[in-house]
């Protein structure tokens, strides 16, 4: 089997009582449901004992909605160093330090909590304030990290990454794969097999002011195509920098426009409308997501602690074009749409379209 682990897989928290946060994303998306699940957990200033201390499990379900469980306890927290994997307990009969169960006994000792690797995720979630309740346990099979199948993954924001230079670090972990299993959602049970999955993350002491993404791998009549695109604000030493990037996963190919490489400029209006174009030596690439839903606020880490600051759809139209450039001719190589791509705006302020290249 390819390894297709990626770089910063691991749990990134050094120990130290600094402000930081780390955030994981798992998403499966139902082609047959046409419905997508997407969990989203966090960990704030894991040494405990600020004001800003614990972790949260949200999960955007079908036609967007949404449930949000917080952990206070720090310490009922799990994460590997050195691969993806971590955890996060509620209640539960066990009085032992937390760490990854096999599935069974995760079943059976915890009522309230998840636990997630490479290739399974697992959980249950109870909203007290309703009858909402969501429980899940499926496999997962990766089939593109981020980079070349074959070759060493990357990392999504370059070789710089390794160095604390860029706040916050941002890592795609695996850009497609296929999950088997199920998701029971307030009693109804989904059921599914090689539905495709996603997964990325984020960490840091610092957060970003702004940030737009756009992600989606279950396209129309293209079943090996997967796309994450996204840009923001973001810290660099003691100054600010708008950056933004786009990778597409296509039949074995990595496709990359990072700035380092390519020409990248988009136009993002506050809600309804993202568009991203990237120009680089050998391909172009062009992407339109639209909404007319009114998308779902979602809580992020910031820097007074986990609050509502963006919104999301999973349910976003996009079209995609990707273009080969030769001896000064351009000729088109891939057509895309999907009506279940993810999208996302952020932070802020948003008053208007932002523009920038």
């Amino acid at each position: 089997m390819v390894n297709l682990q990626t770089p910063h897989s691991g749990y990134q928290w050094d120990g130290s009582s600094q402000r930081f946060f780390e955030g994981w994303y798992y998403r499966v998306t139902l082609p047959a449901d046409n419905q997508t699940f997407a969990f989203m957990y966090s960990i704030e200033d894991p040494a405990g004992g600020t004001p800003h201390s614990g972790g949260a499990a949200q999960i955007l379900g079908p036609d967007d909605s949404y449930l949000c469980r917080t952990f206070p306890a720090t310490d009922r927290f799990w994460g590997w160093r050195d691969a993806l994997g971590l955890g996060h307990w509620g209640k539960t009969d066990l009085n032992t330090p937390p760490l990854y169960l096999e599935p069974a006994e995760f079943e059976h000792h915890i009522q309230e909590g998840y636990q997630g690797t490479a290739t399974w995720h697992q959980g249950i979630l109870h909203d007290p304030g309703s009858i909402n309740l969501a429980q899940w346990q499926y496999e997962i099979k990766p089939v593109y990290g981020w980079g070349n199948t074959g070759s060493p993954q990357q990392s999504t924001a370059g070789w710089l990454s390794y160095f604390p230079i860029f706040e916050p670090g941002w890592q795609i972990l695996m850009a497609h794969g296929l999950a088997t299993g199920w998701i029971d959602w307030n009693g109804r049970r989904y059921e599914f097999t090689d539905a495709p999955a996603y997964s990325e993350k984020n960490w840091g002491r610092s957060f970003p002011q702004k940030w737009f993404w756009l992600n989606c791998n279950l396209f129309d009549n293209e079943p090996d195509l997967a796309l994450t695109a996204g840009g923001g604000r973001r810290g660099v030493l003691w100054w600010m920098e708008s950056v933004a990037m786009i990778g597409l996963h296509y039949q074995g190919k990595f496709y990359e426009f990072v700035p380092w490489n390519s020409q990248v400029s988009w136009k993002i209006e506050p809600w309804g409308n993202w568009q991203m174009q990237a120009k680089n030596a050998h391909y172009a690439i062009e992407l339109t997501g639209t909404t007319d839903r009114a998308g779902t606020l979602l809580r992020a880490p910031t820097e007074q602690g986990l609050i509502f600051c963006c919104r999301d759809t999973m349910h976003g139209q996009l079209s995609l074009q990707l273009s080969e450039l030769s001896a000064g001719q351009s000729q088109v190589i891939l057509k895309a749409t999907s009506s279940v791509c993810g999208l996302e705006t952020g932070g802020g302020p948003w008053e208007e379209t932002w523009h920038s290249s």
